[in-house]
């Protein structure tokens, strides 16, 4: 069930976001968007928070911040159901188009955008830090009018 995450999804949200990123997001950070109606999400699979997705909208354009599935509950689809979900929000925002990027490394989010009909758009070169330096972020839009 994806419902609107609340702050008492605070800490779930964050161990989650911990295990599934390597340089996850602070947890003042999240409570900051925590705060803002329709703008964070969360998946519950058997009573738990497994996964969660951040999207901003800004007049006519809607920018997918984060997304996480817990590496536990990864490959059931949550991923494909939470970037869904944040494309019906932006939609429903009437956002003209949704953006977001994403490591170049990242082979199996890159193939999710891709069939959700994402195209990529440009590159941010060595923006995000690594174990061993930086890798590029590749920025991906998709059209939504």
């Amino acid at each position: 069930m994806i419902r609107a995450a609340e702050q008492s999804d605070l800490e779930t949200m964050m161990q989650v976001e911990q295990a599934a990123h390597s340089h996850p997001w602070a947890a003042s950070i999240m409570q900051r968007y925590l705060a803002k109606p329709n703008v964070c999400w969360v998946l519950e699979y058997q009573q738990r928070v497994v996964a969660h997705a951040v999207v901003s909208v800004i007049a006519d354009q809607a920018e997918l911040l984060t997304i996480a599935v817990h590496p536990d509950y990864q490959g059931n689809g949550f991923g494909k159901q939470m970037a869904q979900q944040v494309i019906e929000v932006a939609s429903a925002a009437a956002a003209e188009q949704l953006f977001l990027e994403v490591r170049e490394s990242n082979s199996t989010a890159i193939a999710l955008y891709e069939y959700l009909g994402f195209c990529e758009t440009g590159r941010r070169r060595s923006y995000y830090p690594t174990a061993t330096g930086r890798e590029d972020a590749l920025l991906f839009a998709l059209p939504l009018l």
